[in-house]
C-alpha cells in the first residue's frame, strides 16, 4: 500500500481527524501526546500562526520517541512554499481550506495525500481533477448534513470529511455519517480553548476515548 492509500486508510479507519494549534511548543507536544495516548493515530497540526512550522518541527521529534505510529498532517496551508516547507519538515499529509493546483501538483510530486477544503459541487469536481482522494466539506457548520446528503451520489466514491460544525454528541456525528461521509474533523469542540488554556489533559483523554468509541460504534 502506499502512503497516500495508507494515510487515507488511517483517516477512514480511525473516523475522525483532530485539528488544532497552539502558540506554545510544550503545550503542542502536550495535547497531541494526549489524545495519542487515548487512542488516535492520525492527527492534523494547523498552520495558523507564525510558530507552526517551528511547533512542526518538534511534534515530528517527539513522536518519533514517544509515539511511533502517529501520522502527523499539516493543514491550513494556502501555497506550494507553505506545502514544500511543511513536507521537508515530515508532514504525512497536507489539509487545505480552498482548492489550490499549486498545493494539488506539490503533494502529487510528493506522492502524497491532498485534502482540499470545497464548498460547492463545482470545487468538488476541480478538486477531483486535481487528484484529491478526500475531500474536506467546509465550512461544515454553514453547510450542513444535508448538502452532503444531496451531492454524494454526483460524485459516487468519493470520500467527504466534514470540518466546522461537528461536536462531541452522538447525534450529531451519527447525522454526519448518515449523510454520507467516511470521516468527521474534530476541531475546537475536541480540542477546545478552554482545555487548552487550562491543560485539562485529563478531560481531553476522556473526551477522545468517549469520541473514538462512538464513532466506531455508528460507522
Amino acid at each position: 500500500m502506499d502512503n497516500k492509500s495508507s494515510i487515507l486508510k488511517a483517516i477512514t479507519n480511525q473516523g475522525m481527524l483532530p485539528l488544532f494549534f497552539h502558540p506554545d511548543e510544550e503545550k503542542s507536544i502536550k495535547i497531541t501526546q494526549t489524545v495519542y495516548d487515548a487512542g488516535v493515530r492520525v492527527i492534523e497540526y494547523t498552520n495558523r500562526g507564525k510558530e507552526a512550522l517551528a511547533n512542526f518541527k518538534k511534534l515530528k521529534e517527539a513522536a518519533l520517541k514517544t509515539m511511533p505510529d502517529l501520522k502527523l498532517g499539516i493543514g491550513t496551508i494556502k501555497n506550494s512554499q507553505q506545502a514544500k516547507d511543511f513536507i521537508a519538515a515530515g508532514a504525512d499529509f497536507i489539509v487545505c481550506p480552498i482548492v489550490l493546483a499549486e498545493v494539488a501538483n506539490a503533494c502529487e510530486e510528493a506522492k502524497m495525500l491532498w485534502v482540499p477544503g470545497c464548498m460547492t459541487p463545482t470545487e468538488i469536481a476541480l478538486a477531483q481533477s486535481l487528484r484529491a482522494g478526500l475531500i474536506k466539506i467546509f465550512p461544515a457548520n454553514i453547510l450542513g448534513q444535508e448538502f452532503i446528503a444531496s451531492i454524494k451520489d454526483l460524485f459516487a466514491g468519493q470520500l467527504f470529511m466534514p470540518t466546522g460544525g461537528v461536536d462531541l454528541s452522538k447525534e450529531n456525528i451519527e447525522s454526519w455519517f448518515k449523510a454520507g461521509v467516511c470521516a468527521v474533523g474534530m476541531g475546537s469542540k475536541l480540542i477546545s480553548k478552554d482545555v487548552m488554556e487550562s491543560g485539562n489533559y485529563e478531560k481531553l483523554a476522556k473526551n477522545t476515548k468517549e469520541v473514538l468509541a462512538l464513532i466506531q460504534s455508528i460507522k
